[in-house]
Formats: C-alpha cells, sequence, structure tokens
C-alpha cells in the first residue's frame, strides 16, 4: 500500500546558484573518463590496451572479483590511457573520442517477455546493472542476490538539487520501458517515491508497475536511504536495490533501442558559475565544455556532485558516473578580518544552523557560502545537533562512536545495515567537532562487509 511520510527532522541550505530551467546541448566531449573511484570496493581488471579503438558500448573494464559486472565505454573512440595513483590504483580510464559514433547494438526487446534471468543477463552483458546500487553497504549491486525491494527517488532534495520533473520531461516512454525491466529483478516492490511538496512530472505519476509514495520535508528527504528507512526498512539479511531515475531512462532506452545510450542531462549551479542551466551531455564526460568560460573567478572549487556530497575535480576534471550535478563554489582559502567577515562580524551574509547569526529570521535569503570549514577537528562532544537533522530512528553520535572503535555488536544495534555516507551528510555539516563522518560511515561500512557480509 502506497505510503505518505511528512518528516519533522532536516536541514535546508539554501545557496545561490540554482540552475535555470533550460536545458541546452553542448559539444560532444573530446575525451571521456570512468572512474573506479565512483564504484566503492571496485577492483578493475581493463581488457583494452593502449591505442585500441572502442565502440561505444564496448566492454573496457570489469570488475576483479565479479567478472559478470562490466563496464562499457560512453563514447566511439581510441583508449587514450590509464591514469594511475599511489601503489599503481587505478584513478580514470580516459577513452579519446574519434568523431565517429560506432556503437555495439543488439535487437530491441520487450522487457515484459523476459524471465528475471534473462532481464539480468542482458543488463550484465551490455553494462547496465552498475547503475543499480545496494543497501546495505552502498555498492553495486550483487548480482547473485534478490532484493526484498527496489527503491527510486524521483526527486533530490540537497542543496541546488537537479529538478528530476524537468529533466524527465517527455522521457515517459523510456522511463516505463527501464522500470518494466528492473521490476523483474524482484518479487518485492519497486517504491517510486514523489516529493510531496509539488506535483510531480506525468513521467512518474502515470508509471505503471511500482508503487508511488510522497514524501516531504527537509532535505534528506529526496535521499533513497531516507524513503527506505520510513517505507520499507531494512533488517538484518536484507538487500534493497537503489537506483537514479536517469539510470532507468537509460536501462529503459536500451531495452528499446538496442543501444547503450549515456546521455546525461547535468544541472550546472552555484553562486560562482555564470550559465547556470540543464545541459544535455553523457556521462563520463570532461567538464570543460560545461564550465569553460562560465566560471565568476578562477579561485573556485568544481564539485562533481552536490555541496554536502560531491567530489572535487579540476574544470579539466570528469563528470562523476552517478552524477546529474555540478556545484562551483567560492573556494574560500581567503582571509577574514576578524572584525567585518571574520568570527566577531555581524554575519548579515552568514548562515547558520545553530542561530548564532541575525540571518536565521530571513527564512528566504538564499546564501553565497565557501568551502572554508571554519576551524579543524576537535574533540568529539555531545551537542545534540545531529539528531535534529537526521530523521531516521537511530542515535547518530552513538553509531559514529561504535564505528570508531569498530564494535561490530553496537553498529548493528544502531542501524549500520540501512544507512550510507550520504545520509549522514547534514549531520557531517552541523557538527562542531569538524570531523568526517561521512568518511567514517564508509570506514564503518567497511567494516561490516569484511566482517559480517
Amino acid at each position: 500500500m502506497s505510503k505518505t511520510v511528512r518528516l519533522r527532522k532536516g536541514l535546508d541550505i539554501n545557496l545561490l546558484g540554482e540552475a535555470d530551467k533550460v536545458k541546452a546541448d553542448v559539444k560532444p566531449p573530446a575525451m571521456v573518463a570512468l572512474k573506479p573511484a565512483d564504484f566503492h570496493g571496485l577492483v578493475p581488471k581493463v581488457v583494452l590496451k593502449t591505442g585500441d579503438k572502442v565502440k561505444r558500448g564496448e566492454v573496457v573494464f570489469y570488475d576483479k572479483y565479479n567478472q559478470d559486472i562490466k563496464f562499457v565505454s560512453p563514447i566511439s573512440g581510441t583508449f587514450e590511457e590509464i591514469v594511475r595513483g599511489a601503489k599503481r590504483k587505478i584513478l580514470e580510464v580516459r577513452i579519446k573520442s574519434d568523431g565517429s559514433d560506432d556503437v555495439v547494438s543488439v535487437d530491441p526487446i520487450d522487457p515484459s517477455s523476459l524471465s528475471a534471468d534473462e532481464v539480468k543477463k542482458v543488463m550484465l552483458d551490455n553494462g547496465l546493472w552498475p547503475f543499480l546500487k545496494q543497501r546495505p553497504l552502498d555498492i553495486i549491486a550483487n548480482p547473485a542476490v534478490k532484493p526484498k525491494a527496489i527503491f527510486i527517488s524521483a526527486f533530490d532534495s540537497a542543496p541546488l538539487a537537479p529538478d528530476y520533473d524537468f529533466i524527465l520531461h517527455g522521457q515517459d516512454q523510456d522511463f516505463q520501458h527501464g522500470l518494466n525491466a528492473i521490476s523483474k529483478l524482484t518479487d518485492g516492490k519497486v517504491h517510486l517515491t514523489l516529493n510531496g511538496k509539488v506535483p510531480a512530472d506525468k513521467a512518474f505519476q502515470n508509471a505503471k508497475n511500482v508503487e508511488i509514495n510522497k514524501i516531504s520535508g527537509k532535505h534528506p528527504a529526496g535521499n533513497v536511504g531516507t524513503q527506505i528507512h520510513h517505507i520499507d526498512p531494512i533488517g538484518k539479511g536484507d538487500m534493497v536495490f537503489t537506483i537514479n531515475p536517469q539510470d532507468v531512462v537509460t536501462i529503459g532506452k536500451f531495452f528499446a533501442e538496442g543501444k547503450f545510450d549515456p546521455t546525461r542531462i547535468v544541472a550546472l549551479t552555484g553562486s560562482e558559475a555564470k550559465n547556470r542551466k540543464y545541459y544535455r551531455t553523457i556521462i563520463g564526460t570532461q567538464l570543460t565544455d560545461i564550465v569553460k568560460d562560465n566560471l565568476e573567478s578562477d579561485n573556485v572549487r568544481v564539485i562533481s556532485g552536490n555541496a554536502l556530497t560531491g567530489a572535487k575535480v579540476d574544470a579539466d576534471g570528469f563528470l562523476g558516473f552517478y552524477d546529474s550535478h555540478i556545484t562551483v563554489l567560492p573556494e574560500g582559502d581567503e582571509y577574514k578580518f576578524f572584525l567585518t567577515k571574520g568570527w566577531l562580524g555581524p554575519g548579515f551574509d552568514k548562515y547558520s544552523s545553530h542561530r548564532l547569526f541575525p540571518t536565521w529570521i530571513m527564512k528566504n535569503k538564499k546564501y553565497r557560502l565557501d568551502t572554508n570549514m571554519n576551524g579543524e577537528e576537535r574533540g568529539f562532544v555531545v551537542t545534540g545537533e545531529m539528531e535534529k537533522v537526521l530523521p531516521f530512528d537511530i542515535l547518530p553520535m552513538q553509531l559514529i562512536k561504535a564505528i570508531m572503535v569498530k564494535d561490530i555488536d553496537a553498529m548493528e544495534q544502531l542501524g549500520i545495515y540501512e544507512i550510507a555516507p550520504e545520509d549522514f551528510a547534514l549531520c557531517e555539516y552541523v557538527c562542531t567537532s569538524k570531523i568526517e563522518i561521512q568518511e567514517k560511515i564508509r570506514e564503518g561500512l567497511d567494516v561490516m562487509n569484511e566482517e559480517v557480509m
């Protein structure tokens, strides 16, 4: 039965720089990259050599420990290079476009006529499986497991988040094809959760083979973890798959056309971006053509993703595999005179979740915030602030401390199976101790993966 949930906890950070509801095309990128770091726990095994020709949709690498999970090229071109880091860790696999569009193609398939195993095989063989992630652990879904449910969040509530109603407008058929395919992967329900505050696009409203739920409230209402917790919580031994709406469309297009379509509509946002629009590009694109001549200054931070959970990239870096969002913020490395802009300033241009400045009474004010942490790591003290922004029935402070000391029993009892790092992004933001809480959550999940799963 459909559910309607209203959250009482959370926090909306009103940043300046929302993208205009305009879609624009950019020229095809000269270079794309697949970054293994986007797939936590993955050890890639590259199947191509430098200089090899590659088609769009052709396998580039696979998971060393699960060879069924393959990753394909978003473009046709030449395998350019493998960028390595410390201990020869693969950071990027780069492919240079050749200007053509050679593509691996198969016959279109109606997923409704296939069994679960047949749908799974099509997705695995053609690079579609990595779009699915699993809870617990927040990693690529295990194809050997049948989940109890699949969750799709139809909106994003993070700061300056893209509007999926706008992005998916007119893609009803492809979205439904994708739903028909992924619904085969579970004997349970496919939960599609809408924003209870605003009407949804008809691509979501008219969706079939799903259970439509509504959730309203402040961020993290749009996080799939929040929706799982309130609609169909995860217990020990349970497995749930999650997927982004744009990735559902990509899967749907493959079944309808027989070709891997890497199209991704990306919102360019942030106070330091000029032409803030929705740009039609592809997965793994080089950001040069999107952010070039679009920056207010050179002293900015370009983030692939949102300001709370995204990854810092160079202006000529590459879009993350799961990202539909680019955020550009002031770098925050400039000195601030303490009587005006510093800690003794009146704070008429500052934001604080603790009501430290008079701006807390200005409900609709938007802020130009930089990346300065305004302090360094200090003692991890009890403040009660994290409990105000985490709409989960768990104890965040106690869970984080259990992770720090690797107390597996306590982590289980305190809800480690339900969460992902993004669910604790607001806790990290309001934490006066300046601790990298998302990093701690990831460490805890890794411990559980090694010791329990």
